[in-house]
C-alpha cells in the first residue's frame, strides 16, 4: 500500500536535500519540493527525485493569469511530478485551463488548490479583508475548486472531515500543519496529530521538520507511518 506520508523537503540545497533522501525510500514516502529548495536547484533536482522512484509533490502555489498558469503546469508536468497546485483564490477559469493543460499529457499530474494557508488564522484573513473565519473560507474555496474538476485541496486537517462530507470520497485532502505528539508547533496556526489526521479522512500529510530535523528520521517515519495504516 503507498504511504499517505508526503516529507516536505525544507532545506536551502539540493546537496542538503539529497543527503537526507538517500536515507530513505519511494516505498515509504513521498517528496514534497517547494519554493526555496526549487529555486535553489532548479528542475534537474525534481527529476533527479522523480528517477530515483519518488513521487513528487511539487509545491509552487501558482497563481498568475489562466494562461501563464496553464503553461507553467505543462511545464512542471513534463518533469514527471506525481502532484502540482495552484492557489484556489486565482479563480475558476485558472484552475479550469490548469487543469485542461494536463488533461492534454500523456501521464497528467494530479493538480489540487490550496484553499486557506494552514498559517493563516482569522484575524490574518480579516487583515487581507477575508470577513469569514478560515474554515468558511476553506469551504468556498474547496467548492470552487472542485467545481473546476480538479483532485483536490490543501487544507488544514481540522477542515477535514467537513470537506470530506461536502465533496465526497474520491476528492483528495492534502494536508499540512501535521505534528506528531510532542512536536513543536512551529510556524502552523491549525495543527493536527497524524493519527487524528488520518480518522479525520485526509488523502495524504505533508510533514517536514519533526522528521527532518529528528536525531532519527526513520523512527518517525515509521511511526507515522503506522498511524496512518
Amino acid at each position: 500500500m503507498s504511504s499517505k506520508l508526503i516529507i516536505a523537503l525544507d532545506y536551502p540545497t539540493a546537496e542538503q536535500a539529497l543527503s537526507f533522501v538517500e536515507n530513505l525510500s519511494p516505498e515509504i514516502c513521498k517528496l514534497k519540493v517547494g519554493f526555496e529548495l526549487f529555486v535553489a536547484s532548479g528542475p534537474d533536482f525534481v527529476k533527479q527525485l522523480v528517477d530515483q522512484g519518488y513521487d513528487v509533490f511539487l509545491d509552487l502555489k501558482f497563481h498568475d493569469i489562466p494562461n501563464t498558469v496553464a503553461s507553467a503546469c505543462r511545464s512542471a508536468s513534463n518533469l514527471g511530478v506525481w502532484m502540482m497546485n495552484v492557489h484556489a483564490s486565482g479563480g475558476d477559469n485558472m484552475m479550469r485551463a490548469a487543469k485542461q493543460a494536463l488533461l492534454d499529457m500523456r501521464s497528467p499530474a494530479k493538480l489540487i488548490a490550496v484553499t486557506v494557508l494552514t498559517s493563516m488564522d482569522k484575524e490574518q484573513l480579516e487583515m487581507s479583508n477575508v470577513m469569514l473565519s478560515p474554515q468558511d473560507q476553506v469551504k468556498s474555496l474547496a467548492q470552487i475548486t472542485k467545481e473546476s474538476l480538479l483532485d483536490g485541496v490543501v487544507c488544514s486537517a481540522q477542515e477535514a472531515k467537513m470537506l470530506r462530507e461536502q465533496l465526497g470520497k474520491e476528492f483528495l485532502l492534502v494536508t499540512p500543519g501535521i505534528r506528531p505528539k510532542g512536536a513543536e508547533i512551529g510556524d502552523q496556526s491549525r495543527v493536527m496529530t497524524p493519527s487524528d489526521a488520518n480518522g479525520a479522512g485526509v488523502s495524504y500529510i505533508v510533514v517536514g521538520r519533526p522528521i527532518t530535523q529528528s536525531d532519527n528520521p526513520l523512527a518517525v517515519i515509521d511511526s507515522i507511518n503506522i498511524d496512518l495504516s
